[in-house]
């Protein structure tokens, strides 16, 4: 066990402590993957077969360093652990078991697009209005309610509108008709096991028997489903250990519960409670600073991070003119940053709350010819030309799946429109058969054309022949030869726009991704591979390596970490996110978000905020962030970039065409007026719809529509000087007109 001496006091405990319920609450930077490989690791010396242990993490990322760390430590016997992402792991488990499911083993699995296809074919069975009846929204309520474990019968029970109504019709729909084209969805991979270890409990035992040690990382992100897993499977041998920080608990979006990290102590009893709270990554001001914003939310377990790193440059707050203005900012620091630091592009990255954003910093790496990565927006996997082979590889692998095969029955072109596509779906529920197999008896069928029928009964014969091959074919060779033979390729070359150009690149891309594939796994089969790659997420993809800056938002950037952060949109509205109804909790959750954004920070922090930010294709005058005043001012500088304007009394810091300006008092005396966000209980008369107000930057408006309630009461007001403004009551200081 030398290793360990690689480990601090509160860490080495941490690891040794195996037996039974733990939980191990572990700060920002505090080494928690150090403490889970190190556990594991002293789990396979301590005589515990791999084959035993069950480590479940959020990416496929933090898998594969995992599995790699533990290598290190340990050598091969690393390579028969079950370590995986909990939809991996227990895809897997589907895999060998989903017959007692009523699924055949070569499942499909559906990502958002295939979802909200087949959403939409079970809206037009239904004579469901899609303009009524918005497909995403549907997908977003039946996703909801998987994570909470609710099947289509116990979600009916819960229904308390029209919508929700017609949401349970089109939920039990939908299960239907994925399961008839052996199909899952991505929720389906964690509620199906559920499904089946309640239906038979001798594969429940299997599998409780089987994995005596069970290790969870990021507990905090963890919904219900993936809670009521873990339950399940260790109620055996109890030896369960979950590693976590409530602090950085930001998808409640997907379902994620914070409260199965705040009740664990209560859900097992007699359970250890480790605390790492020695931070190895940022500076003191770094850590300072996001212990003061944290401790603004009352849901939260006790731990008092600190750090023996020194403590650095002050965090530096910035205001800028408007968004391009904040862009121009960020690229002048980098330039100077690499020049006073010695500091290369990669060691940056630039957050923000919403994708949105991206635009306006996009436009001023480009005007300046600064290499960037963009970490989101669409996926690889998820463009046409990616798609469309794909759907042709999952026919090959299952021809039940008949989303996919409505995709490609006309790429390439062949002449089957909506016409023919119709007479193959009424033949095929009129037989009962798959409508891969009603391609058999196409001239059984009236009202298609012969040379249509020709056609379909070639393409029938094209999947029928690759079907065969796929036996004797490796997916790289197979792959290749599909591809080929569609002639996509060449159509592409010959096309020759640069679309098609870049569609042709992204192509050979997907060919260069089955063959480094075939290389890490000689053995795998197709099916393998679209498994793995159904289950990519976007930041499994980031080239750390590659010399650019890093843009991404913020929820993609936890587990990250950066010499030089810069958080964008620091103001109301954005971040905190607003969104129709906020009570405490999500404020909560947007201030977790943050801290997760200033705790990828290792050296350096910078905080920006706008006087002006155009906004679903509006001028708006967003208000400072409330988080900017939790921070407090020990450790904090706060600067201003005013587009070579400086107001009287300010020192010009750097010089140019965009001065950047210390206010030494920043009283905002001259500014803005800016609420007060520390008074709990600001005080404001009633405002009715139509009344006359005064406001102390945009002066006299009328209110034309209030809504709301409490202290998250809006009023929209148009104003004579600029305009319509939404406003937030509490923090707008309206006085009557």
């Amino acid at each position: 066990m030398r290793f360990l001496k690689d480990l601090n006091p509160d860490q080495i405990d941490a690891v040794r402590s195996v037996n039974g319920p733990v939980i191990i609450i572990a700060g920002a930077g505090s080494g928690k993957t150090r403490v889970l490989t190190y556990r594991i690791a002293y789990l396979l010396e301590s005589g515990v077969p791999p084959s035993e242990i069950l480590a479940l993490t959020f990416t496929n990322k933090a898998a594969g360093e995992m599995k790699k760390r533990v290598a290190n430590l340990v050598g091969k016997e690393a390579s028969g652990l079950w370590m995986g992402t909990f939809h991996s792991i227990f895809a897997r488990i589907l895999r060998k078991e989903c017959n007692h499911l009523n699924y055949k083993q070569n499942f499909t699995i559906y990502d958002e697009d295939d979802s909200i296809n087949t959403i939409k074919r079970v809206l037009e069975k239904l004579n469901l209005s899609i303009q009524q009846y918005n497909p995403h929204a549907i997908k977003a309520c039946i996703s909801r309610s998987k994570n909470r474990c609710y099947t289509p019968e116990k979600y009916t029970e819960t229904v308390r509108s029209l919508f929700e109504e017609k949401v349970a019709v089109v939920y039990a729909e939908y299960q239907k008709t994925l399961e008839h084209n052996n199909a899952m969805d991505f929720d389906d991979l964690l509620m199906k096991p559920i499904e089946l270890f309640h239906r038979k409990k001798n594969i429940l035992e299997k599998y409780q028997y089987k994995f005596k040690f069970i290790l969870v990382d990021e507990f905090q992100d963890t919904n219900r489903a993936q809670y009521n897993i873990i339950r399940l499977l260790s109620q055996v041998h109890n030896n369960i250990t979950v590693v976590g920080d409530d602090s950085q608990s930001i998808y409640s979006f997907r379902g994620a519960e914070i409260q199965n990290i705040l009740d664990f102590q209560k859900d097992y009893l007699n359970c250890q409670v480790f605390r790492l709270e020695q931070n190895y990554r940022s500076t003191k001001a770094i850590i300072s600073v996001a212990d003061n914003l944290i401790k603004h939310n009352k849901q939260r377990l006790e731990k008092n991070l600190w750090t023996a790193n020194p403590v650095g440059e002050p965090v530096t707050v910035v205001k800028c003119s408007d968004d391009t203005d904040e862009g121009s900012f960020i690229i002048r620091t980098i330039q100077r940053e690499i020049a006073r630091k010695h500091l290369d592009l990669k060691d940056f990255a630039v957050l923000y709350r919403t994708n949105a954003q991206s635009r306006t910093l996009e436009e001023a790496f480009v005007k300046n010819a600064i290499p960037y990565e963009i970490v989101g927006g669409i996926r690889f996997y998820e463009r046409k030309e990616i798609k469309d082979i794909l759907a042709y590889l999952r026919v090959i692998v299952n021809s039940d799946d008949t989303e996919s095969l409505l995709r490609i029955i006309n790429y390439p072109s062949r002449g089957v429109g909506d016409v023919t596509i119709t007479h193959l779906i009424n033949y095929a529920k009129q037989k009962s058969i798959p409508i891969f197999l009603a391609l058999n008896f196409v001239d059984e069928m009236s009202g298609i054309a012969e040379r249509t029928k020709l056609n379909l009964k070639q393409f029938k014969g094209l999947i029928d022949k690759y079907q065969r091959l796929k036996t004797d074919l490796g997916p790289n060779e197979l792959v290749r030869s599909l591809i080929d033979e569609l002639g996509i390729l060449r159509s592409f070359k010959e096309e020759g726009t640069p679309e098609a150009i870049g569609r042709w690149e992204n192509i050979q891309e997907f060919i260069s991704a089955v063959s480094e594939f075939c290389q890490n796994n000689p053995y795998a089969k197709l099916e393998e591979f679209l498994e793995e790659i159904s289950l990519v997420s976007d930041i499994d993809k980031w080239n750390e390596q590659r010399n650019a800056v890093t843009l991404m938002t913020i929820h993609s950037a936890k587990g990250l970490e950066f010499p030089v952060v810069f958080i964008t949109g620091l103001e109301e509205g954005l971040l905190p996110f607003y969104s129709n109804i906020m009570d405490n909790n999500d404020i909560e959750e947007e201030r977790r978000v943050f801290y997760v954004g200033m705790t990828r920070a290792k050296q350096k922090l910078y905080l920006t905020h706008v006087c002006m930010r155009y906004r679903y294709g509006d001028i708006t005058y967003p208000s400072e962030s409330r988080f900017l005043y939790e921070i407090g001012e020990d450790n904090v500088e706060r600067l201003e970039s005013l587009n070579g304007h400086h107001h009287k009394g300010r020192k010009i810091i750097n010089g140019g065409n965009k001065a950047l300006t210390r206010d030494k008092n920043y009283d905002r005396t001259d500014e803005e007026i800016l609420p007060n966000y520390e008074s709990e209980s600001q005080e404001y008369f009633e405002i009715k719809q139509g009344a006359i107000v005064h406001h102390d930057v945009f002066g006299r408006g009328k209110v034309i529509e209030v809504n709301g309630k409490g202290e998250y009461q809006k009023a929209v007001v148009k104003f004579d000087s600029c305009g319509t403004k939404n406003l937030i009551l509490k923090y707008a200081r309206l006085r009557a007109g």
